[in-house]
């Protein structure tokens, strides 16, 4: 028995020496994968092609986006997986750092929802952006793609050995990078020049490595490699006649490096590969599944080279329990910074230690700390602890830009033409401040000043003036806030100038909820020009009040939105007053609107919004009343939108209102929608039972948006039975 067994031990010994022996007589299988943004997607066709015919991978280099297909390949994934992959992920995203609006903070979507242009300006010198993007969105995804080799900083020791090029934006040498943070050294080879911010690693700031080597097939052949089969997804150089644009022009100069020694590296490859995409651009993502087959085409012309090289080696998709969704996370480390401290960063964050963090949270946490534009690069990655859960480290490298120059353009019937000059300054008194103010000129100059010291997780504090006026010829559906007898026109000729300054307190929660308190003075001069009130004015008294506020925003979009709720109300509590009406008493305001968007069949939205406003106590001046209709305006406390009704032609002190809108994006960007709203108003009508019987106003309103790249473009026609009059309303551009 005994004698068996060692028979049985000789026999598997010489299986496996025979086994070992073969496969130090294979040769060794090199893949060089080029970079070519898009059309690398065609590197996925051809690891398929490769993977069928049984080809065992050695060695992979790549660049830019072979960099990409190829780090994730030889971290473990196979082709079928990465098919799947890029087939999920937005394509616009990864050509630009798609910030979501609830990522923003309160501040921040004002900031994106009112200016269209936004410039460098320090030192009061005009600049221009490094780059269109920080490539986010590419870095999230690869730290969560690869996290389950996040410990390994020896890319030789990945399942398949792997180097990418990048290059020094300095010196203009290729820049070989073959350990460190694998997810970095991914994201430095893609960083397409102007498209992408360089990425800092060692002190080298980096850059495509296309620059410079768009094909590293020396590299890998020096690491031992027999033979090597390279994919090709570079263009050629253009003719004069195919460069129609600038981005032609920026590519052709881009890709000079890449055409360098071409010829000879092509004659070095063993198996070349060239798919057939002159018809995709760098940049059409959007068309991977098209490009992914182009791959298996080019590779099958190839198939009977191919097949020499097959040993019946099946690469195993990449188990579903080493692909993480979320990590347990000991503690977060991060660098120290000049102007903003933990309680700022965690509040934007999100607090991490000692809990399962998913990586769409860090994504969340990484994505609201790149909308404060205060970081000019944000990198992380995981370090083991030496107790139970990782390390996040965090190393922020906070924007030398602390000044910006912004500008915006707006018209409505209401406003009419206007011109937006800002200056915001950051770091202007403390640390984790902003300063910005809002300068607009055209047929009613306005301004709007704000200040807020941001404390994260902590109480923030802040300022905040604001001059708004307007003049415009109201035809009131109801006059009886004013005297009949003073009537010397159908037509009052409105002219309006409010000023408005704060000091607040604020705390939010996920840069979704706001709770704030503070207190308002308030200046304001009414008149009507053609009506006699026996006096100067309608109103001119100062107004002192105490004021509450809650806020809740998760709509995605300001003006289109599809999914989310808005929900946001005031207390405000006039205690004193200059009384120009010699009738003031104090009196209290309460504003609340609450709003719910869905989104059925992929285009078509439907928001639901209720509207109130109620006064308790009797007001000193009817200018103080709500004032409802028209649409298209940046509505305040109490001057708001209305379907079916001219600006401002309805009045009372209270009302209730509630609407319906339907949305149709029937091409990108391009809207049709339907609404419908009614209301009740009457003063003081809470009082009374039978609110309900009231009269019900109501209006239509259809219209056709467009989402331009200063605002908004917007025509609505609208009716109201009541009335009887139809309106057009024109308005274009962010509202403000």
């Amino acid at each position: 028995m005994q004698r068996l067994f060692h028979l049985f031990l000789c026999y598997f010994g010489l299986i496996s020496l025979t086994i070992s022996a073969q496969e130090n007589q294979r040769p060794k299988i090199g893949l060089v994968l080029s970079g070519g943004g898009a059309k690398g997607l065609a590197h996925i066709g051809v690891l398929k092609v490769l993977e069928e015919q049984g080809v065992k991978i050695d060695y992979i280099g790549g660049t830019s986006m072979g960099a990409i297909i190829g780090g994730l390949y030889a971290s473990g994934y196979n082709a079928s997986q990465l098919d799947s992959i890029f087939k999920s992920v937005d394509a616009d995203a990864l050509l630009q750092d798609y910030i979501p609006r609830k990522a923003k903070s309160f501040y921040e979507k004002r900031n994106d929802e009112i200016y269209a242009l936004q410039l460098p300006f320090n030192d009061f010198k005009i600049g221009s952006p490094v780059s269109l993007s920080k490539g986010m969105y590419n870095y999230n995804l690869m730290n969560k793609l690869l996290a389950h080799v996040r410990y390994e900083s020896d890319f030789s020791k990945l399942p398949i050995p792997f180097l990418c090029v990048a290059t020094d934006v300095v010196s203009g040498e290729a820049v070989i990078l073959e350990s460190g943070n694998l997810p970095q050294s991914i994201l430095a080879s893609g960083a397409f020049p102007s498209l992408y911010t360089p990425v800092e690693i060692d002190d080298r700031l980096l850059i495509d490595g296309g620059v410079v080597n768009n094909y590293p097939i020396e590299e890998i052949r020096k690491k031992g490699a027999d033979i090597i089969i390279g994919v090709d997804v570079q263009d050629g150089k253009k003719e004069r006649s195919d460069i129609k644009g600038i981005f032609d022009i920026l590519m052709q100069i881009a890709n000079y490096g890449m055409y360098s020694g071409m010829e000879e590296k092509i004659k070095a490859t063993d198996i070349y590969i060239k798919p057939d995409i002159s018809n995709y651009s760098v940049i059409t993502f959007d068309k991977g599944g098209e490009i992914i087959q182009k791959g298996i085409d080019a590779a099958t012309e190839k198939l009977a080279d191919i097949q020499k090289l097959g040993s019946g080696y099946k690469k195993n998709k990449l188990p579903d329990y080493v692909i993480n969704d979320e990590i347990l996370v000991h503690s977060v480390k991060m660098n120290d910074l000049k102007n903003y401290n933990k309680d700022y960063i965690f509040g934007k964050l999100g607090y991490f230690d000692n809990k399962c963090v998913s990586f769409n949270q860090l994504k969340e946490g990484i994505t609201n700390l790149n909308a404060t534009q205060n970081f000019s690069s944000i990198n992380y990655h995981f370090e083991k602890g030496d107790e139970q859960g990782d390390y996040l480290v965090l190393n922020l490298k906070e924007s030398t830009v602390d000044r910006f120059l912004k500008f915006g353009l707006h018209f409505d019937h209401l406003y009419k033409s206007a011109a937006l000059v800002n200056v915001t300054q950051k770091k202007l008194l403390f640390k984790n401040d902003v300063a910005s103010f809002d300068f607009i000129f055209g047929d009613n100059v306005r301004y709007n000043f704000n200040y807020l010291v941001d404390n994260g997780l902590r109480w923030s504090f802040g300022m905040q003036s604001r001059l708004n006026k307007f003049k415009y010829n109201v035809k009131p559906y109801d006059k009886d806030f004013l005297a009949d007898q003073i009537f010397l026109s159908d037509i009052f000729n409105a002219d309006w100038t409010d000023l408005t300054n704060r000091l607040y307190l604020q705390n939010y929660y996920n840069d979704k909820f706001l709770i704030g308190l503070g207190v308002e003075h308030k200046y304001q001069i009414a008149d009507i020009s053609n009506v006699y009130f026996g006096k100067s004015w309608l109103d001119n008294s100062h107004y002192l009040s105490p004021y509450f506020n809650v806020i809740l925003d998760t709509y995605d979009n300001k003006y289109f939105p599809t999914k989310g709720v808005n929900f946001n109300a005031e207390i405000k509590h006039t205690l004193f007053s200059s009384d120009y009406n010699e009738s003031f008493e104090p009196f209290t305001q309460i504003n609340g609107e609450l709003g719910v968007v869905k989104t059925f069949f992929d285009r078509v939205s439907v928001e639901l919004k209720g509207d109130v406003g109620i006064t308790v106590g009797s007001l000193p001046s009817s200018n103080l009343n709500y004032f409802l209709g028209g649409y298209g305006f940046q509505s305040l406390s109490n001057i708001k939108p209305f379907y079916g009704y001219d600006f401002l032609s309805l009045n009372s002190n209270s009302y209730l209102k509630t609407l319906i809108r339907i949305d149709y994006c029937f091409y990108k960007k391009h809207h049709l929608n339907l609404t419908a709203n009614y209301m009740y108003l009457k003063n003081a009508m809470f009082q009374y039972n039978d609110w309900l019987e009231l009269p019900l106003k109501s209006g239509y309103a259809l219209g056709y948006g467009f989402q331009t790249v200063v605002g908004p473009l917007e025509i609505k026609q609208s009716y109201s039975p009541e009335v009887k009059t139809h309106y057009t309303w024109f308005s274009l551009g962010f509202w403000f």
